[in-house]
């Protein structure tokens, strides 16, 4: 069990340093992308661990399936009837049973060990929460409710394309039709958020692909995700629940942002959220420029 621990550590710092290379500095990584078929870059260590298992099984997956499709085509070869007029009469083979019985078993226990850490994970934070922000979702948008000293509360909603100019949004590369959002959750990068999730009406399900997190929204109860997101940048989701004719349009955003910026927003949020909104992404904006020039 040690061994294996080390083993998924060296794996998960491999795929951290693979996804900072592939990824670059971008502050926009993290949203879906034409013909995608691999998850979207890792933004915290549950997920880059999520990807890692993946692949991992990926070499159980593809042997299996290849060997399967192989005994097929042989058994459809070698024993067609225009070849195999009388058919065997064979019913048991020892060995064939033995490896048929002992190899899933094998192979079970190599899925099972990873895949029980990983859950155990997902459901073990490593330090506590600094940041608690409660999620509720309604038809068909969210209510965000930062649970500090001084509550702050805001709805987000989808953008209609009428409102992009009198928000700053037109660039659809960075707010992708469908994906933006009105009012975006915003905290800070490095921190460790727990979100508590929950809805008013139907079931909802609160998913943010590149933070490996995703739990239901269920009226009258609370289920609580956390994540830790290691790379400031716009990330996008959506409701994961089919929850009636507008499902399709019920996205989730969250900025990730310093703790510096993460504070003057808060700050002024309380009393302009509009305002604090247009300056974080000013301010957000002119770093991206200024380190696009750099490079």
């Amino acid at each position: 069990m040690r061994a294996m621990r080390k083993f998924l550590a060296s794996a998960n710092f491999l795929a951290g340093a693979a996804a900072t290379v592939f990824a670059g500095g971008s502050a926009h990584a993290a949203q879906p992308a034409p013909w995608e078929i691999n998850f979207q870059p890792a933004a915290t260590d549950i997920m880059r661990q999520i990807t890692w298992f993946e692949q991992y099984t990926l070499w159980f997956v593809v042997p299996i399936t290849l060997l399967v499709l192989v005994l097929l085509a042989y058994c459809i070869w070698k024993f067609r009837a225009s070849v195999n007029p009388t058919p065997s009469r064979t019913s048991h083979n020892t060995l064939i049973e033995v490896i048929w019985t002992v190899g899933p078993v094998v192979i079970l226990l190599c899925l099972a060990i990873p895949s029980f850490q990983l859950l155990t994970s997902q459901y073990t934070p490593p330090e506590e929460a600094k940041l608690t922000i409660k999620a509720t979702g309604n038809q068909w948008n969210w209510d965000y409710e930062y649970q500090t000293g001084d509550t702050l509360s805001f709805n987000s909603a989808i953008l209609p394309d009428s409102d992009r100019a009198a928000a700053g949004k037109e660039d659809r590369a960075v707010y992708p039709r469908l994906l933006a959002v009105d009012n975006e959750m915003v905290v800070p990068v490095n921190t460790m958020t727990r979100v508590l999730v929950t809805a008013t009406d139907v079931i909802h399900a609160f998913a943010m692909p590149s933070f490996g997190i995703k739990t239901d929204a269920v009226p009258g109860r609370i289920n609580e995700v956390w994540f830790k997101a290691e790379k400031e940048g716009l990330y996008y989701g959506q409701c994961s629940e089919l929850c009636g004719k507008d499902h399709a349009f019920m996205p989730i955003a969250i900025r990730v942002v310093s703790d510096a910026q993460y504070k003057t927003w808060a700050a002024a949020a309380k009393n302009d959220l509009p305002g604090a909104n247009k300056a974080l992404m000013a301010e957000v904006d002119g770093t991206n420029k200024v380190a696009a020039a750099g490079n």
